[in-house]
């Protein structure tokens, strides 16, 4: 990486397309392997999983949906992991046949947390880093560790300067 550029700016940009291909092709992997080939609801980790999620529960036919609210950064810092809202206790039990969905597997943290609180439950993700690949059971495309995943709920079209900078 060049010296004169920010550490965020190995960025890897996924665009809304890319998302859906990328969480279609989860779904896909996802299929037929909950117990006794189904499962019994998608658990997003908001918020990022949301979208993600979504998509695996359309394509899988899943029509239980619920949510778990895990707070671990502030803007582009990692923070404190703190649960802020948890899924339906009766639904959740220990997590079997729950498939929870999140968009990044980045450190673990967060993912720990909730594998603490569902230990049976199946953690699936679009994008892994390596530090979090062992908190996560199913995950699409791996990415390197110093790189910042900027998805397209965090962005807006602009013009950028090219690369090399202008003549």
């Amino acid at each position: 990486m060049a010296a004169d550029r920010l550490p965020h700016e190995k960025g890897f940009h996924v665009s809304w397309d890319q998302l859906h291909r990328d969480a279609r092709a989860l779904a896909w992997r996802l299929d037929g392997r909950g117990p006794e080939g189904k499962w019994r609801a998608v658990v997003a980790i908001t918020r990022g999983g949301m979208a993600p999620a979504m998509i695996v529960a359309r394509e899988l036919d899943i029509r239980t949906v619920d949510t778990i609210s895990v707070k671990s950064y502030d803007h582009q810092t990692q923070a404190d992991t703190k649960v802020l809202k948890t899924p339906d206790a009766e639904l959740m039990g220990d997590g079997t046949g729950i498939l929870v969905v999140d968009d990044l597997v980045d450190s673990g943290k967060t993912l720990e947390v909730v594998r603490e609180l569902y230990p049976n439950a199946h953690f699936a993700t679009v994008y892994a880093k390596p530090k979090g690949e062992a908190m996560v059971d199913t995950f699409i495309t791996g990415v390197s560790q110093d790189t910042w995943i900027f998805f397209p709920w965090d962005m807006a079209l602009q013009y950028v300067e090219p690369y090399r900078g202008r003549d």
